[in-house]
């Protein structure tokens, strides 16, 4: 698949042949077996309990969209769209793209179903795979997830701050503490354009070959990009541009002090941070990111802000929003190992002739609301205790022919090696 190609007349790739040679998978590109899997479970459940709570639904889009939405939302001068978009022409010749980030397809979505006629607030999230073409490093991957916020239809500085407060709750439900909360205001489309000749003014007078090749091209596309430059070089030599915080209108800056104000409240800590600009073009005003200090360079684990004008901008009413998105894959480097629950039993089978009635009852057992497995085959008590003990099970239960001659099941217990023998009828009640 080529990245960023719309060509039309491209030739098909020819499909590898998956007899004979393994088939590995592609870079950037991972499996997830338990308990890797298990972590993103509970991160999945854990969003959907806090944010229930908030009145947050969810959506679920698809994972291709058009092309245009992603041009129109992100920006043709961003990172996402110029360099790490998966594109490529469909059967029909149009240009589709995995999505890179979940922000821009549930706008479209919200504007198809016409949501903002039939409820004045939607606070929707979203789970999922996200793809951006990437050189695969810790914590970031060129396929994905992420768990995503948006709240649409609130103007008000309170509906930012309730998205944070909701956001660091999550987290912590997570179990996660070394977190450091960053916001900034970005303005409004009043105030950015002075705020911006500024910055230009400001950048025009460094040598712009001391800059690196991404930000001399950001000078004269978008010039609030350079500031989120991590070259040490860059960052250096912009050290002392104007921050756009003292360029808020007085509208912009009432809007960010409320936010402040309601922090403090609180008592949520936070950092101000001037060069906060995120890198996708629809932000304005709120903006935010959490970071944290025990997963290296890829520090940030969290982010989001304001999106007034996204939404018309895709050719929907004008409605304001505000959401986040957390890296999954970041987070899970974050959370402590699951602790694995232990099943409750495993029953064993000594005999063929047993081999239904285990079946059965394990069957039974599971009715009940036990968790357990059940060998399929009669081997021998050794190897097959050895297994029980392997799945980490409380309980075995051991099935034979003197058992099914009379009726009963012998039940050990895993921990102190006790066992007793019982009617098969009352297994239930001794598991």
């Amino acid at each position: 698949m080529n990245t960023n190609n719309s060509d039309k007349t491209a030739a098909p790739q020819t499909a590898q042949k998956v007899t004979g040679d393994k088939v590995g998978t592609i870079k950037g590109f991972a499996d997830m077996f338990s308990p890797d899997s298990d972590v993103f479970t509970f991160m999945e459940n854990t969003a959907r309990e806090v944010f229930g709570r908030y009145g947050y639904t969810e959506l679920r889009t698809p994972l291709l969209e058009r092309t245009e939405l992603f041009c129109r939302s992100i920006g043709t001068e961003t990172d996402v769209v110029q360099k790490e978009m998966y594109t490529f022409p469909d059967r029909k010749g149009r240009s589709l793209t995995l999505r890179p980030e979940a922000t821009a397809g549930v706008m479209r979505a919200f504007i198809d179903a016409g949501r903002h006629a039939q409820e004045p607030v939607s606070k929707l999230f979203t789970t999922g795979p996200m793809f951006r073409y990437e050189r695969p490093q810790k914590g970031r991957m060129r396929q994905f997830h992420q768990i995503n916020c948006e709240c649409l239809g609130p103007q008000e500085p309170q509906a930012d701050a309730e998205l944070v407060l909701m956001l660091m709750t999550f987290l912590r439900a997570l179990g996660l503490t070394d977190l450091s909360l960053q916001v900034n205001s970005l303005g409004c489309r009043e105030c950015r354009p002075v705020y911006r000749a500024a910055l230009r003014d400001f950048l025009d007078s460094i040598d712009r070959e001391s800059l690196c090749e991404d930000c001399r091209r950001r000078i004269d596309t978008n010039p609030l990009r350079v500031l989120d430059c991590k070259v040490p070089t860059c960052r250096e030599l912009t050290a002392d541009a104007p921050r756009i915080i003292d360029h808020n209108c007085p509208e912009c800056r009432s809007h960010f002090d409320t936010v402040l104000r309601v922090f403090d409240a609180a008592r949520l800590d936070y950092v101000l941070t001037p060069r906060l600009v995120r890198g996708l073009d629809y932000y304005n005003r709120t903006t935010f990111e959490v970071v944290s200090g025990s997963i290296g360079a890829q520090s940030s684990v969290a982010g989001g802000g304001r999106y007034d004008g996204l939404v018309a901008q895709l050719g929907g009413p004008d409605v304001p929003g505000v959401g986040f998105a957390c890296g999954m894959e970041r987070l899970a480097l974050m959370l402590p190992a699951l602790e694995k629950k232990r099943p409750d039993f495993y029953i064993a089978v000594l005999d063929p002739a047993a081999a239904d009635a285990a079946m059965l009852l394990a069957q039974e057992l599971r009715a009940a609301g036990k968790a357990g497995e059940v060998s399929f085959a009669a081997r021998g008590i050794k190897g097959q205790m050895r297994q029980a003990g392997r799945t980490g099970a409380r309980c075995a239960l051991l099935l034979g022919g003197d058992e099914m001659a009379n009726g009963t099941v012998v039940i050990k217990d895993m921990d102190s090696g006790e066992q007793r023998s019982v009617p098969q009828g009352e297994a239930v009640n001794h598991v």
